[in-house]
């Protein structure tokens, strides 16, 4: 297939991606800390993608109910609000098939809240997992989904896009 030619199916396929309760609370971190800056920084300009359209978020009965269990009701109300931007729910109606699949995610060494979310995004078809838990970052990779910071997605994403 000529260059072109892969330019333009890139182009015409939106990734689809997922955030983790700790890339959505990013912004609401302490930004005094360079790191915490830049991947908020980064988070944003995803968040600006997928209300261009750009790029498709999916989230899940996991993200709403950690969510809900927030005690800054702020962030909280912000980010609830930000969920009807996605264009996919994995709904608890999935919960075995998510169940089973984050008992195998689990056994990279990854929490089990945090292999719901990962098993979640897999479902959704999601493309890449967003997430600024160093856990995670280190510890899961697998051929299932892409698992990347805030900072490494906005890289992806230039190379898949641009």
């Amino acid at each position: 297939m000529p260059d072109n030619d892969k330019q333009k199916q890139k182009k015409s396929t939106k990734m689809k991606v997922y955030f983790d309760n700790c890339a959505y609370n990013r912004p609401f971190d302490d930004q005094s800390q360079i790191r915490i800056h830049l991947e908020t920084q980064a988070k944003l300009y995803i968040q600006q993608l997928i209300t261009n359209g750009k790029l498709r978020l999916a989230y899940s009965y996991v993200s709403r109910y950690e969510n809900s269990n927030s005690s800054h009701t702020k962030n909280r109300a912000t980010i609830e609000k930000f969920f009807r931007n996605a264009v996919s729910f994995v709904d608890i109606d999935k919960a075995d098939i998510i169940e089973k699949r984050a008992n195998e995610i689990m056994k990279y060494g990854v929490k089990a809240k945090d292999a719901l979310h990962i098993s979640c995004a897999i479902e959704a078809g999601c493309d890449c997992f967003i997430t600024t838990d160093d856990g995670i970052l280190k510890k899961y990779e697998n051929g299932d989904i892409k698992v990347c910071s805030p900072i490494e997605f906005t890289t992806l994403w230039e190379d898949f896009y641009v």
